[in-house]
């Protein structure tokens, strides 16, 4: 039988698991001190509402469960393959928790400010930074249009990131509404947006060249995609340039409020910034979008933005909904690679004893409670090569029962 964990998953060892139990504890902490209210949800949907949830990129990488029993040897009769599973692990926790609002909407506040910190799954390749199973970290307001809750988001999402030490960060925001209106007037149609959308969602990967090959290879009319490299060569391109470009259109007039008000609440403590490129992948964002993005990091390390029709496909009835996600995985690896120590943490002792002084221990690391956090371990014979493991998974130090010392590390 196999020990290592499964390709794309992470066993993990005490010390880790202490710095990731502090991050989300902390994260979680600054949540509900904003007013959010944490709910739990099934890691397992029913493999419609996934297919259905517009999740881009996201709906080739669901993991599929198979029938079972009488209905699994029907369906492998049928010869249909995409009749053999009925359910499906969540790819990311906002198609849940839209199920659960339609579900559970009478007994819920209104708007509805919802913490889900839970595990999510994807078929991804497995590569560094890429994992199969991994956490996410989500708050969400659901019930409300007002550009209030893209501030509430924002300023939330920015603490939690302060909280846990990272302080060189800004966030850019975007809206869908008003990166379709610079598309038709750079010269794309309507019924083109969405694919234009996928590869301009790419330019970070494949750059701006990149991006001008794949649209050439979708047979759009040069016209239009000379016009849009231009306005990529027009940097940076602020939102006073897309006035100008556009218009004073409504997507517009809301960012400047977002940005306004986030720019008041924040006492510079972050940045926040327009970015035209911003697309951000999943399918279901109808309006704001917005991504974390510090110099100290690969990539982006927090995203989210307003899924307004996402809920509709429960109720059949309009149900405005905005939310915002950490990166908890990216940021939890640069941490450990930097040797991150959690802060104002109760120091870690071991209490070793001998057989015959089993009785005592208890009784010292009781005393020793009050100032440390205590575990009690029999002496064994290879004595130096057991307080080395100690050392490795994060103790501090050890008391002796015999001759009645403490030592640091």
């Amino acid at each position: 039988m196999k020990i290592t964990p499964v390709k794309g998953t992470n066993d993990y060892l005490p010390r880790e698991v202490l710095v990731r139990d502090y991050l989300q504890n902390t994260i979680l902490r600054t949540y509900q001190a904003h007013g959010f209210e944490r709910i739990m949800t099934p890691i397992i949907e029913d493999v419609e509402n996934l297919d259905k949830s517009e999740g881009g990129e996201n709906l080739n990488l669901i993991f599929k469960v198979l029938k079972r029993g009488d209905k699994l040897e029907k369906a492998l009769a049928g010869g249909n393959p995409k009749e053999l599973s009925d359910l499906g692990l969540r790819y990311d926790l906002t198609l849940p928790l839209t199920r659960y609002y339609a579900h559970n909407k009478e007994n819920l506040n209104l708007p509805f400010k919802v913490i889900q910190i839970d595990k999510v799954y994807r078929a991804e390749r497995p590569q560094k930074g890429r994992l199969r199973e991994f956490v996410q970290c989500d708050i969400d307001i659901i019930g409300s249009k007002a550009y209030q809750c893209e501030v509430e988001l924002i300023d939330t999402t920015a603490e939690a990131l302060l909280q846990i030490g990272i302080k060189n960060f800004k966030i850019k925001i975007n809206d869908r509404s008003l990166l379709r209106a610079i598309l038709m007037k750079a010269g794309f149609e309507e019924g083109q947006l969405d694919s234009v959308c996928i590869s301009f969602d790419k330019l970070d990967k494949i750059g701006v060249s990149g991006v001008k090959e794949e649209l050439e290879e979708k047979g759009f009319a040069q016209v239009a995609i000379q016009g849009l490299m231009e306005l990529l060569e027009d940097a940076p391109f602020t939102l006073e340039k897309a006035k100008a470009y556009v218009g004073e259109i409504d997507s517009i007039l809301n960012l400047e409020k977002i940005m306004k008000a986030v720019e008041a609440v924040s006492n510079q403590r972050y940045q926040v910034e327009y970015d035209m490129r911003l697309v951000r992948g999943q399918g279901y964002y109808t309006g704001t979008v917005f991504e974390v993005e510090s110099p100290d990091f690969k990539g982006a390390i927090g995203g989210g933005g307003r899924y307004d029709n996402l809920i509709g496909k429960f109720l059949n009835e309009d149900v405005p909904a905005v939310g915002f996600s950490i990166g908890f995985e990216r940021i939890f690896q640069i941490l450990m690679e930097s040797e991150f120590q959690i802060p104002s943490r109760k120091e870690k002792i071991a209490v070793l004893y001998d057989e015959s002084e089993f009785i005592e221990a208890l009784k010292k690391a009781q005393e020793l409670r009050e100032e440390y956090d205590v575990a009690v371990y029999e002496k064994t014979k290879k004595l130096g090569k057991f307080l080395d493991k100690l050392e490795k998974n994060g103790f501090d130090g050890f008391y002796n029962m015999t001759n009645q010392e403490l030592k640091h590390f």
